[in-house]
């Protein structure tokens, strides 16, 4: 297996605010790039890091290990991180971290069927466990729900055409392989609009965000999140791509917002006011370096909030409070 290099590692590690104790969830753990450097750095807190697939967490395991021993890993789906942090009596938290999206090792692995370049059989299931994989999605799906998710989760112009072909096509036999879908999404595709980027980038993120509930888990979790943090606590997220991102910096602003029925006074009491602050305003994205480095992290962005406490009153023509804890 190639290195795995983390997306904008010492900035999401950074912006937890952590101190030795901090007690620290990695919902996104994968290979342990983020996890490990979390653990080595809280010597006395503890780390809990979900993931669904049985590889990462193998692996994960023997590298933490080496570090400390001061973490459990829950094989779940991030989703449920409220009632498996309850199973464990843990109810508040003082940072938790995101990294979404498909991880490297997963697209470098050529049996898993995530990427567009190797011939694979359909697959793009993070969990193993999942009855549902992309075989099941092409060629049981029909043309107007692969249309669908063409353009919902891959915005791609050419979605209608695409799904098109691949029903034409499934009539004589199944398509089995990853290769064999290119081919079939590059019929569809004139070719002017295959030059900047491959044809198939799109659909393949729209198939495996379909066959893994990517998008529909994302705001459930955030808000569970956001739940079980402790006063100056933060949820780091890294995203991928404008779907993802749209999502949390949405979610985001809402909770960091004066209720619109307040805006006008001059003074807002402190238990009108959000519980929530962004860290920073716009997005962290990576250095000229990073993406020398790792070509994989050009569409990544970290948004971060903290949880906050106010007392006394907020001035909303100055935007500032007279205390906030």
């Amino acid at each position: 297996m190639e290195k795995h290099i983390s997306v904008l590692l010492e900035e999401s590690i950074s912006s937890l605010n952590l101190n030795d104790s901090s007690i620290i969830v990695d919902c996104t753990l994968g290979y342990g790039g983020h996890s490990s450097n979390i653990l080595a750095r809280i010597k006395r807190g503890y780390l809990f890091a979900f993931d669904q697939d049985s590889e990462a967490i193998r692996h994960s395991t023997e590298r933490l290990s080496s570090i400390s021993t001061n973490f459990t890993i829950i094989k779940s789906n991030f989703v449920n991180l409220k009632e498996e942090l309850a199973k464990r009596n843990i109810y508040k938290v003082d940072g938790v971290l995101f990294d979404l999206g498909v991880s490297s090792p997963q697209l470098d692995d050529k049996t898993r069927g995530f990427s567009y370049h190797e011939d694979a059989r359909l697959d793009m299931r993070m969990d193993k466990d999942n009855p549902i994989s992309a075989y099941e999605i092409v060629n049981n799906y029909t043309k107007e729900e692969l249309t669908n998710i063409f353009f919902k989760y891959g915005e791609d112009k050419f979605s209608r055409n695409i799904a098109k072909k691949i029903i034409e096509y499934r009539e004589n036999k199944p398509i089995e392989t990853t290769l064999e879908l290119v081919e079939i999404i590059k019929s569809a595709v004139p070719m002017k609009f295959r030059k900047d980027k491959h044809p198939a980038r799109q659909i393949f993120q729209a198939i495996r965000i379909e066959v893994n509930h990517e998008l529909d888990v994302i705001e459930p979790a955030l808000e569970q999140a956001l739940s079980i943090l402790n006063v100056h606590g933060r949820v780091a997220v890294i995203t991928f791509h404008s779907l993802e991102d749209r999502i949390v910096k949405n979610f985001f602003k809402e909770k960091c917002a004066i209720d619109k029925k307040l805006q006008g006074m001059p003074n807002i009491p402190s238990e009108y006011l959000p519980d929530y602050k962004l860290v920073i305003n716009k997005a962290i994205v990576p250095t000229e370096d990073e993406l020398k480095n790792n070509p994989r992290a050009r569409s990544a962005k970290l948004r971060v909030i903290e949880k906050i406490k106010w007392k006394g009153w907020y001035n909303e023509k100055s935007k500032k409070a007279n205390q906030n804890f």
